[in-house]
Formats: C-alpha cells, sequence, structure tokens
C-alpha cells in the first residue's frame, strides 16, 4: 500500500484524519521531483559554452591568434562531431531524397548543445523519431546511423556541460525511449537499442567520474587556499605577539623610570611649594597605573611558560655582536654604516636589529654559502636599513633565494608598527634584498 489512512484527537477533542505515504511513494515522488528539475525546468535556457581558458600550462605556449583560436577549441571538436554525424545521416540513405533531412536531423541537436544543451536532448529524441519515420522498415530501429552517432555526441556534451545527475537522468529517459519504441512499434524490427545504452553508458560514467574528480580537485585547492590564509594569519599573529611582548619591556623601563623620577623629584628642590608636590605625585600615580594596565593587557599575549629576558632588548650597538655570531656560523658578511651616528628611540633601534637578524637568518637558510651586506643610514627624519644577499653559489639563476615568507611577515609587521616602508624582493642576479625605511620625528631622537 502507498497510503495508510489513521485518525488522531486534535487539541479542540475533535477527531482528524491524516494520510501517511510510504517510503516507496516518497521515493518515486522524490525521483519524479528530480527529472522535473533536471530535465524539464527551463529545458530550453539560453546557456552559451563559454571560451576555453588559456592560461594553463598548453595555453601559455600559444602566441597570438592561436592563443586567441585554442580558446575555441571546445566550440570547434563540438562542430567537428556534428558534420560527421550528418555526413554519416546522409549516407545511410544512399543519397535518396532523405539525405538532406536526415543529415540535418543529426547536424541540428549537435550544434544546439552549444547554446541550449537540456534542449538539444530532447530535440535529438524528436529528430530521432523524425528519422526512424523517414527509414521506415529499411533502416535501423529506433537509431538511424546519423541518429546513433548524433545522440552519443549529445549526451556526452550535454552530460560535460551539466551535472552527473542530469547524465543519469538522460541515460534513463533513453532507455525508456528504447523500450516504448521497440514494444511499440520495432517488434517486428532489428533493435539497436542495446547498442546505444551500453555505448551511453560508458560515455556518461567516465564524463561523471571526471565531473566527481574535478569537483574534489576544487574543494582539495578550496581548502589548501582556506590552510594558507589560517596559517599566514597565525604567522602574523604569532610575530604580533612576540613584537608585543618585546615592545612591553621596553615601554614598561621607560614607566618605571618616569614612576621613580616623579617620585624622586620633590626631593631635589629646597622647599617645593605645594602645587609641585601635588603635580608630581599625579604624575607617579598616573604612571604606576600606565604600568599596572600595561602588565595586565600584555599578560593575555604572554605564553604560560614565557620569562621576561634578564638582560635589556638589543639595539643597534649590539649589532657587531650579532654580525660575529653570523660570520661563525659559516655566512661572509660586511657592514656598512653613512651618516652621523646618533642614538635613537629604544622601539626603533629593537626593531632594526630584529630586521637585520631576520634577514640573515633567512640568507644562512635559504641561501647558504652567499655573501651578505648589512647598510646602515642615519638620515634626516629616519633610519635606512639595506641587507642584501647574492645568490648561492648552486642555486639556478634568476630563483629566489628565500622561502615562504614568514620572517619577511614579521619584518613587515615591524615596519608597519613605526608607520614604515619596506620592500622585498629578488634581485637581477638571483640573490634577495630587503630595503627598510624607519622614520624617527625630530622631537623623539634623543639628545
Amino acid at each position: 500500500m502507498t497510503e495508510t489512512t489513521r485518525t488522531r484527537t486534535a487539541p479542540d477533542g475533535a477527531f482528524r484524519s491524516y494520510t501517511t505515504r510510504s517510503p516507496e511513494y516518497r521515493a518515486a515522488v522524490e525521483a519524479l521531483r528530480g527529472l522535473r528539475q533536471e530535465l524539464f525546468h527551463d529545458a530550453f535556457a539560453y546557456r552559451p559554452l563559454p571560451p576555453r581558458s588559456v592560461d594553463g600550462a598548453l595555453g601559455r605556449r600559444l602566441s597570438g591568434r592561436r592563443r586567441e583560436y585554442a580558446a575555441w577549441a571546445p566550440h570547434a571538436v563540438v562542430a567537428g562531431a556534428g558534420l560527421l554525424a550528418m555526413f554519416v545521416g546522409w549516407r545511410s540513405t544512399d543519397g535518396g531524397p532523405a539525405a538532406p533531412v536526415a543529415g540535418l536531423l543529426a547536424l541540428v541537436p549537435v550544434l544546439l548543445t552549444l547554446v541550449r544543451p537540456v534542449g538539444a536532448f530532447w530535440l535529438s529524441l524528436a529528430a530521432t523519431m523524425v528519422s526512424s519515420a523517414f527509414a521506415g522498415a529499411w533502416g535501423d530501429w529506433p537509431w538511424q546511423p546519423g541518429s546513433f552517432l548524433s545522440h552519443l555526441t549529445v549526451l556526452t556534451v550535454v552530460a560535460v556541460r551539466t551535472r552527473p545527475r542530469t547524465a543519469a537522468w538522460m541515460w534513463v529517459v533513453t532507455a525508456a525511449y528504447g523500450f516504448a519504441a521497440e514494444t511499440l512499434f520495432g517488434y517486428h524490427l532489428d533493435n539497436n537499442s542495446a547498442p546505444m545504452l551500453v555505448v551511453s553508458a560508458l560515455l556518461l560514467l567516465a564524463v561523471s567520474v571526471w565531473h566527481i574528480r574535478r569537483s574534489a580537485a576544487q574543494e582539495v585547492t578550496a581548502q589548501q587556499t582556506q590552510t594558507a590564509q589560517e596559517r599566514s594569519r597565525r604567522t602574523l599573529l604569532e610575530e604580533r605577539t612576540t613584537i608585543a611582548r618585546e615592545l612591553h619591556d621596553v615601554v614598561a623601563h621607560h614607566m618605571s623610570v618616569v614612576a621613580i623620577q616623579a617620585e624622586a623629584a620633590p626631593y631635589r628642590v629646597e622647599n617645593p611649594p605645594p602645587e609641585l608636590e601635588k603635580a608630581f605625585a599625579t604624575i607617579r600615580e598616573n604612571a604606576v597605573a600606565a604600568l599596572t594596565e600595561l602588565r595586565r593587557v600584555l599578560g593575555v599575549v604572554r605564553a604560560e611558560d614565557y620569562e621576561a629576558p634578564d638582560a635589556p632588548q638589543p639595539t643597534l650597538a649590539d649589532l657587531d655582536a650579532l654580525l660575529a655570531n653570523v660570520r661563525e656560523a659559516g655566512l661572509t658578511v660586511d657592514k656598512l654604516v653613512t651618516g652621523a651616528v646618533r642614538e635613537l628611540p629604544q622601539g626603533v633601534e629593537l626593531s632594526a636589529y630584529r630586521i637585520v637578524q631576520e634577514a640573515l637568518s633567512n640568507t644562512l637558510r635559504h641561501a647558504p654559502g652567499a655573501t651578505a651586506r648589512v647598510e646602515i643610514g642615519y638620515v634626516l627624519g629616519g633610519l635606512g636599513l639595506r641587507i642584501v644577499n647574492g645568490p648561492p653559489p648552486h642555486a639556478a639563476f634568476g630563483k629566489s633565494a628565500h622561502g615562504a615568507g614568514h620572517g619577511i611577515t614579521g619584518m613587515r609587521e615591524r615596519v608597519s608598527m613605526l608607520e614604515g616602508e619596506m620592500t622585498a624582493g629578488a634581485t637581477d642576479d638571483g640573490g634577495y634584498e630587503v630595503t627598510v625605511f624607519l622614520p624617527v620625528a625630530k622631537g623623539e631622537e634623543s639628545e
């Protein structure tokens, strides 16, 4: 049974009857709904086949007009298959009066797949019926040679242009047509529906597998892209956390000095006025409060096992020791300083030191055996840095000597924090160059 009538009591006390559907009935309804959605809904909608992308490995090898023609290669293939079907249909009538009609009935459905794919399938079935009517009892039934080739081409092209579920429904409808044609009209003729169904099933299966593989490849590519974005975001957050930890020690040191000097200042003046003592007390209270809040906020980004460094944060004055360690690791590096050397804000000096350190570390990792040069320029309004390395001895010419760029991300974060400018990229000889400018306001420079 497909339906069962039952009764139940409604909230108002009255009896209500309702009908339940069997699983088989629901499955049949869903199947018909899928058939209507795939093959009837907007069956003759205008869906032109777009030109093929020529950005692949083969397309990049072409140039000029050949590259333009390559974009229309799928259209040419479909048109060629249609012309072949037309020729077969023409020849199958032995050049009789019905030859032009048989040729056109084989050609038109194939060409229609370029603009109205689902509609081309229905037209192909209609053309098959007309061709069989013209052939009568002397031709193959129900697929004439031209219709046979034309319908296979239509099924393949439409399956490529739609999705596997549409291909399955087309095969089912084709099988139903073959069965009906044999049962109602061709019981006394040789039926060739079996070859059509076998060959079309193999073709549609191959196209469906291609669709599935392409969808899987697209999903993998999307996941890889998302993973790369997440990795880049995580790296960026890690770099910002590292910078925040380092700058915390710099800012905390200055705030502590302010608090101590504000507390000691009244004792340096004989008989200070009450207003001055109150002002210094306010300064000290604000400095201590700011230091407390700073420690509370920075505690969020500190790891549980993080320990504050015992030594002060490095500056450009410690650069010679860094270069000595790098030379001991096997990197030949020179240093060039231009301009009037002066003491800069500690945040600028720390960032400059870390940028040089990261650039030289990248050289050691990605360009072993190369030479490097560090240029430091004290210019008006800021500090200029240029770290450049040559190509590694055994690297291919023109290939970048640096890796995925996580170190570059950290450099850019430090430069961005100081509102500076940075460029990084491969040099003409196959090396790598990092150029940075860190602005320093005139009032921020130490006397």
